[in-house]
């Protein structure tokens, strides 16, 4: 099972990064563009892993607690185009506590230098190789936030992305009840 623990967004914030996808298209930029529903911020990418249950144990240690995050930035990654998110000691501090417990508990993460951005566009092209324009980013902020346990599997149309459990700012540090079956 292919896991990682992310920052869902609400509506709002959707909105916001989809209208910038459509400015990249109508500028024309090819490539990959991910889809809304795969919108996320990765706080910890797991990759293969068969024990959920060890995961949501490590988010728990963690502590989460309400953030906000706002759009700042766009940026690219070799042909991976992204919108960043604003500098966030909440944010940073949480992924650090977040990828200790991972590590304390043995779940192998990818350990590269955490850094908060969204994925818009992956093999993305501009004409003949030029720069890719940047579009206005539209000002946009998230009050709430909650992380979320997901799994990944590659669908006919691409990567399906699925939570799994999520961990609400609003449920007194307890994961919500619900659990998505797939």
């Amino acid at each position: 099972m292919r896991l990682f623990i992310a920052i869902q967004f609400n509506d709002q914030m959707l909105n916001a990064l989809t209208k910038l996808q459509d400015d990249l298209r109508a500028m024309g930029v090819t490539g990959n563009y991910t889809k809304r529903e795969n919108l996320h911020l990765t706080l910890a990418f797991i990759g293969e892993y068969g024990r959920p249950e060890d995961v949501l144990d490590a988010m728990e240690q963690a502590d989460f607690r309400p953030l906000s995050v706002r759009l700042q930035g766009v940026g690219s990654f070799g042909d991976i185009f992204w919108a960043g998110i604003a500098e966030n000691r909440d944010l940073e501090l949480y992924a650090r506590r977040l990828r200790r417990a991972l590590a304390e508990q043995g779940i192998p993460f990818d350990r590269k230098k955490f850094s908060p951005h969204i994925t818009l566009i992956r093999n993305a092209r501009y004409k003949n190789g030029e720069r890719i324009p940047v579009p206005a980013l539209p000002e946009c902020g998230m009050e709430e936030t909650w992380a979320s346990l997901m799994k990944s599997e590659r669908g006919r149309n691409g990567m399906v992305y699925t939570e799994i459990r999520d961990f609400l700012p609003d449920t007194e540090n307890t994961f919500n009840d619900k659990v998505k079956k797939n």
